[in-house]
């Protein structure tokens, strides 16, 4: 897997080469190659409760959609896959349409809290739940309400981390809640600690 090679074809290399940046990116193609997922990845997609998905239309326009679920709703099949069950939505289907015409896709997920940010191209796979039923249950999400309509599976061609400028942090409300336990607990702490000087000095 090498994103930078999928990525820079000879018009993005003839701009980077007018602007200057060529030769850095020369090399960071020499050292991009990777062997699928690692564990960082693999963790990093198992915390997602959203991500961005491009695809390619027949009427010549890219289209990005929004996908969401409970976190870990995106499941590593293999370090070169991962895939999800489709729930259903607004049942538009343009994304699906697209895919069926033609795979290929861009996917982006973002961790907002931890202000980072994972790039994938790959080739998707629509799979009917009935096709293959060892599947879905691997991907279902499990304490969750949804209805099912079919399965995503995306075959990682290449993937890279992109830079985290911008990227604001963001926390959902379970997260804040989380931050505010420890809070409070040491608060607690340390209300407990002046208590008892309190009532040594007083003794």
């Amino acid at each position: 897997m090498n994103y930078s090679e999928l990525a820079f074809t000879d018009g993005i290399k003839a701009i980077q080469q007018r602007m200057g940046s060529r030769s850095t990116y020369e090399v960071v193609e020499r050292r991009s190659f990777r062997e699928g997922l690692t564990a960082v990845e693999a963790n990093f997609v198992g915390q997602m409760d959203s991500f961005y998905i491009a695809s390619y239309g027949e009427n010549d326009f890219p289209y990005i959609q929004h996908r969401g679920g409970p976190k870990g709703f995106i499941k590593v099949i293999d370090s070169n896959t991962i895939g999800i069950v489709d729930f259903s939505g607004n049942r538009q289907y343009i994304s699906v349409g697209n895919i069926a015409k033609n795979p290929k896709v861009s996917l982006i997920l973002v961790s907002y809290p931890m202000q980072s940010r994972l790039k994938i191209y790959a080739e998707a796979e629509i799979i009917e739940i009935k096709d293959n039923p060892d599947l879905y249950d691997l991907l279902k999400p499990e304490d969750y309400k949804f209805r099912p309509e079919r399965m995503l599976i995306f075959h990682i061609k290449a993937y890279d981390w992109n830079c985290p400028q911008h990227i604001t942090p963001r926390y959902t409300e379970q997260e804040i809640q989380t931050m505010l336990v420890t809070q409070d607990d040491y608060i607690r702490k340390l209300e407990e600690e002046v208590e008892a000087l309190k009532s040594k000095l007083a003794g």
